[in-house]
């Protein structure tokens, strides 16, 4: 499945099925995970807008025990809720002036009730598309793929998803299951945020996805948040790349006929020939990603590993 420049996998099921086996085995275990209210979801994201998961985690549970309700909260004096919020760092107090409007909102307009879809999250104080949308999916399992940082670099360094946000929300959406949306965006946001992090940690934590990663293959970790790697026209990390590129296309393929369709300066007998590539498919073979095996005419191939 294409769109522009980027390309995802065919057994887009299997790469589902492999991200959600790998969170539900082990993932942080941040308490918001825990409950599907959404007043204590849409706290816990409005908190963790430019702050730390692990000093929002004793800020929340201090606010909820506070203001346990919507209706608390919009009964409380606004001061008072500024004021939590400057003494636990929370960055802009206007936050906490448009959460406290918008518990206002629920109990006033709505009866107590939130909204349940991310378009009429979006009516409350303060909730743009990305509250709304996680809110919608993480309390009700009715939204659309979250698309934050983590999820930007690993649809840019896993699918070669470029740098714009129509083609980040495009991939995202094609990725994500139908009607999961709670089990998936928690799901890829703990592959951003352990295994797919600035500095990768893809076999330390076991990433599920290392088999289909681009990055994996070519060893090039850019991303949109990470600085270019210097040196990678050219470089082995490149033509790694293109090999996987490569399979994925044609499934199998001669060494030759590889050759020729990675690099337009491959000649068999050259200083970029046959000699080079295969010293290049014994990297890809030794990491788990490529099998070389004798064809039926006797020609040697290369192939994916399943």
């Amino acid at each position: 499945m294409t769109d522009g420049e980027w390309t995802l996998p065919d057994d887009l099921d299997a790469v589902r099925e492999a991200l959600i086996e790998w969170y539900e085995a082990d993932h942080r275990e941040f308490p918001w995970r825990r409950t599907d209210d959404p007043y204590a979801i849409l706290v816990s994201e409005v908190m963790s807008q430019q702050t730390q998961l692990e000093r929002v985690e004793e800020a929340w549970a201090a606010f909820l025990d506070r203001w346990p309700t919507t209706a608390d909260l919009a009964a409380a004096d606004r001061a008072d809720v500024v004021g939590f919020w400057t003494a636990h760092s929370l960055g802009y107090n206007n936050r906490a002036k448009y959460l406290h409007e918008a518990a206002r909102q629920v109990e006033e307009e709505r009866g107590g009730e939130f909204p349940t879809t991310p378009d009429g999250l979006q009516e409350l104080m303060g909730v743009g598309p990305y509250t709304a949308n996680a809110v919608a999916s993480f309390a009700f399992d009715a939204g659309e793929a979250v698309v934050d940082t983590n999820v930007k670099r690993v649809a840019y360094r896993a699918f070669d998803v470029p740098d714009d946000d129509g083609a980040f929300e495009a991939a995202a959406n094609e990725l994500m299951p139908e009607g999961r949306s709670r089990v998936w965006n928690n799901a890829i946001m703990e592959l951003g945020g352990v295994a797919c992090t600035k500095a990768p940690r893809c076999d330390e934590v076991g990433c599920p996805w290392r088999e289909w990663c681009m990055a994996y293959a070519s060893g090039d970790f850019t991303a949109p948040d990470v600085p270019t790697q210097p040196a990678f026209d050219g470089s082995r990390r490149q033509f790694r790349g293109r090999v996987i590129a490569a399979l994925r296309e044609y499934d199998e393929l001669a060494l030759d006929a590889l050759g020729h369709r990675i690099r337009v300066d491959y000649a068999p007998d050259g200083e970029y020939g046959r000699e080079w590539l295969v010293g290049l498919l014994a990297d890809l073979e030794d990491d788990g990603l490529v099998d070389v095996e004798a064809g039926p005419d006797g020609e040697r191939v290369a192939r994916l590993r399943r």
